[in-house]
């Protein structure tokens, strides 16, 4: 038997929105990158959270948030209180795992992929 979800164009739909965001992620990373960055880890899993990108500068651990919106501050908005208590959680667990962990600093930014233009990085954004 189908899934009545195809007929409805559901499971399309998330398909299309879950490979844009994998996409947006590795651009990203690769922005990031060219700024001098690190990358770690991309989508980061652990069981109190997913972190987009763990990216590191010298001493400094810097856990991203990658948000595909319209605008910059639409990018902004999306990531809630509560993502960022998850991300805040999964990236103390990255941490603890980390052998340098005494001498890293930490810090939480938001990426943003704009249609068209070049990634807006807010560092420091939560």
């Amino acid at each position: 038997m189908p899934d009545p979800r195809l007929e409805t164009g559901q499971t399309l739909k998330r398909q299309k929105a879950w490979r844009r965001g994998h996409v947006a992620e590795y651009l990203a990373a690769a922005f990031l990158m060219l700024k001098g960055y690190r990358i770690v880890a991309i989508r980061h899993r652990t069981k109190l959270g997913e972190i987009d990108i763990v990216a590191r500068k010298g001493d400094l651990a810097v856990f991203v948030e990658v948000k595909s919106r319209r605008g910059a501050q639409e990018a902004i908005d999306a990531v809630s209180v509560s993502s960022q208590r998850r991300i805040r959680a999964a990236s103390d667990l990255w941490l603890a795992r980390q052998p340098d962990f005494a001498r890293l600093s930490q810090r939480y930014d938001i990426v943003a992929m704009l249609p068209g233009r070049w990634p807006q990085h807010f560092p420091d954004a939560f």
